[in-house]
């Protein structure tokens, strides 16, 4: 079961990866700026996006809205345990994806130097 999650993850990572590379890419040759900054730009910032949204999916409260058809709210219930556990699990994935492609961001940074 480990394996497979690690599986997962690594798909994960490598399409997000992959899909921020090309996207940075394309946008540093249309600004005109090193192929190398645009990279590591475009990780640094879908990392912090991530870490963010991670944030503020693990900051939410135990209460939820209820909604009528005509959009109207009727009231409020609490969260399910299961739906707690699963927007703590939501939020650890998305911190530990952004902290991964932030420090990729950062390690590919052309102005600093790791060593």
């Amino acid at each position: 079961m480990l394996v497979a999650a690690l599986r997962r993850l690594a798909v994960l990572l490598g399409v997000l990866g992959a899909g921020t590379t090309v996207c940075s890419l394309l946008l540093g040759l249309l600004f005109g700026s090193s192929l190398q900054r645009a990279v590591s730009l475009g990780f640094v910032l879908v990392g912090t996006f991530l870490l963010a949204m991670g944030f503020f999916l693990g900051a939410r409260g135990p209460v939820r809205l209820l909604r009528r058809e005509g959009g109207r709210l009727v009231g409020a219930r609490l969260a399910d345990p299961d739906e707690r556990v699963e927007a703590i699990n939501v939020s650890a994935l998305f911190i530990g994806v952004g902290f991964v492609l932030l420090v990729v961001g950062l390690a590919l940074d052309p102005r600093y130097s790791l060593i």
